[in-house]
């Protein structure tokens, strides 16, 4: 019999140069069956490296007094959406659902998930919490191999912003698998300062062994998951402000599974270049204050800079003097690729000062390597500038295929400090402003200042492109790809997530998903995880730990940690949908933007592509993947 193969209507469109192919993540098909009004919502991956046609069937097996019994669900096999309600389901029975995929080849693959007896609308992960911590930003990788996620979790005590006196407790990171087993503990020590501008953990597979690794700034004290000492355990650096302005500074790279150290390096930059005992006046030329409030400004994120592998970035530094660093991770050891210093060069030093709380990692010039979107400011590949707006520091970022009818890939940035450009639209490749919003408010000290928030997202469907908007300094009102008014009223601007069936994004803010209603200028609530005991994170920011596809079908999840602070709970929607995608995280865009979004202040994930119900043609992702040895 000859088989045929119906392509799905719903696709996308992105036109792309032939590049070398990136290794990724090896993944299971993830599936997952979660409760729902109507019966149980079964979910599950189409993998980047396989084909956009591969047909699907559902089995469910259900167990009985006399033994299991097994019946496929489906009548036809599955064309579009990944996903499947069985309306059949029984409350109160057990279920075990297996997902069945065909491809042009004709191979076939088994996953299964399985569906307890009165199962909760989410996946429970119970933790290990120290007394005194609270759950934070969260990370994701297979740290194992096993084609599954586990969960990095940073666990925050008493906590400063750098620009607040007062001593606080040693940052601890532990990691956990989906099934709640915890793995291990890393405590960073008395050395590394807790707050938002300090820590940044990497969780990624640098060295293609299948497994991931996490990379974090340590000093003398830090403890590795196997109880290993770095450095000297006797020395204290805290100062009578309860900063740590003295002592070496590490950068370690730990092993996923054990979270033993692999290898330590001296953090680059170090503070100070020159004099080992630099005057006030001195730091503050530099640095912009002599108080340690921002020297010790840190952004990380992994980057592929040869088009090929993995290397680190991290850095020091965006008000004033900027530092970034490349390292590559290779037979166990970190080797400096290249370092990118505002004061290495006259050239370099009109750069300062263009450096936002956060970052973003993508091919802006379509050379098959990444860029680093360091705010006003992109970084090429080889560790030179490439554009900047001198526009300066802010707080929000975002980069995709923000306006399809405009070539490549494009830049949403909010300012602080500038009055004509409180919030700019740019062209990634050329660093053009194509459009800019003025700041209209002044602050107390009589200056303009830039608002603290904004987003870019597709909310409405009657303009092409993702729709952009700020919060604060005057700034009102949602604007189109081309920069034009078409709100009068904000909706949240904190998170983004895709949720329901259709190809918009959703708002998340907090702890609730809502859809922007364009006709009636308003949000309405989709779901709130308050309703199940949960909060969000950071104060004002208002973010989830994380917001990543993490299993099921392309839309994706969100972990929040429960309000005695004693679990994590992931929510994931269950609204059928028609449209088929790749998983986000063969994207190589969005996957790399999960590595950096518990960075600074935490910012929503963008794929390379524009996504909308009118599109053509879905973008194969140019990867593949190895499963790893046992």
């Amino acid at each position: 019999m000859k088989i045929k193969y119906i392509f799905i209507t719903s696709v996308i469109f992105l036109s792309q140069t032939i590049f070398a192919q990136r290794q990724m993540e090896y993944l299971k098909r993830g599936i997952v069956a979660i409760p729902s009004g109507s019966g149980v919502f079964v979910s599950w991956r189409l993998l980047g490296t396989e084909e956009q046609n591969a047909k699907f069937d559902v089995y469910r097996t259900e167990y009985r007094t006399k033994g299991a019994y097994t019946k496929k669900l489906n009548k036809e096999p599955l064309l579009e959406g990944t996903n499947f309600l069985d309306k059949t389901a029984k409350k109160g029975k057990a279920y075990t659902y297996f997902i069945q995929s065909y491809g042009e080849d004709l191979t076939v693959n088994y996953d299964y998930a399985k569906y307890t007896a009165n199962q909760r609308p989410y996946f429970s992960i119970p933790l290990k919490t120290p007394d005194g911590y609270t759950p934070n930003d969260a990370s994701v990788a297979d740290l194992d191999g096993d084609g599954e996620y586990e969960i990095i979790l940073h666990q925050t005590g008493r906590s400063h912003d750098n620009s607040q006196k007062g001593e606080t407790d040693p940052p601890i990171i532990q990691a956990y698998k989906l099934n709640g087993q915890f793995l291990w503990e890393i405590n960073l020590g008395k050395n590394i300062r807790e707050g938002a501008h300090y820590t940044q953990f990497l969780v990624y597979d640098l060295d293609h062994d299948g497994k991931a690794e996490i990379v974090m700034k340590t000093a003398d004290g830090s403890k590795d998951g196997k109880g290993k000492f770095i450095g000297d355990p006797t020395k204290n650096y805290v100062n009578e402000n309860g900063m740590i302005l003295s002592g070496p500074e590490f950068l370690t790279v730990f092993n996923g599974e054990t979270g033993a150290e692999i290898n330590t390096v001296n953090y680059e930059v170090p503070r100070f270049s020159g004099s080992l005992n630099p005057t006030d006046e001195e730091m503050t030329e530099t640095w912009g204050d002599a108080k340690g409030n921002r020297i010790d400004r840190f952004l990380g994120a992994v980057a592929y800079l040869d088009g090929k592998t993995p290397s680190v970035i991290m850095s020091r530094g965006y008000y004033t003097r900027t530092a970034i660093a490349a390292w590559d991770f290779k037979d166990k050891k970190l080797n400096l690729r290249w370092l990118f210093d505002t004061e290495s060069s006259e050239e370099n030093k009109k750069y300062r000062g263009q450096g936002n709380h956060n970052l973003s990692i993508a091919d802006v010039d379509n050379d098959g390597k990444d860029e680093i979107i360091f705010g006003a400011m992109t970084v090429d590949d080889d560790g030179k500038v490439l554009n900047s707006t001198g526009y300066g520091h802010g707080d929000a970022l975002h980069v995709g295929d923000l306006d399809p009818s405009n070539p490549g890939l494009e830049i949403f940035d909010i300012q602080e400090r500038f009055d004509d450009a409180g919030a700019h639209f740019r062209d990634g490749k050329t660093g053009k402003v194509l459009w800019k919003l003025p700041s209209t408010i002044y602050s107390q000290a009589g200056k303009f200042q830039g608002p603290g928030r904004g987003l870019s997202l597709n909310i409405d469907p009657r303009y092409d492109g993702s729709e952009s908007w700020a919060a604060g300094a005057g700034l009102k009102g949602v604007y189109s790809a081309k920069g034009k008014k078409i709100s009068e009223k904000n909706p949240p601007a904190n998170m983004g997530i895709y949720w329901d069936g259709d190809f918009l994004s959703e708002i998340l803010d907090g702890t609730v998903v809502s859809k922007w209603d364009w006709k009636k200028e308003k949000s309405n609530l989709i779901f709130d995880a308050k309703n199940f005991q949960c909060e969000s994170n950071n104060g004002t920011k208002k973010n989830p730990s994380l917001v990543a596809d993490l299993f099921g079908d392309w839309r994706e999840e969100v972990i929040y940690r429960t309000s005695d602070n004693k679990e994590l709970r992931i929510f994931s929607t269950t609204i059928p949908t028609k449209h088929r995608l790749y998983t986000l995280m063969h994207n190589p865009q969005y996957r790399l933007s999960i590595v950096w979004q518990n960075v600074g202040y935490n910012q929503p994930p963008h794929t390379d592509y524009y996504l909308d119900e009118s599109v053509k043609e879905i973008p194969k992702p140019n990867i593949y993947t190895v499963i790893p040895k046992k």
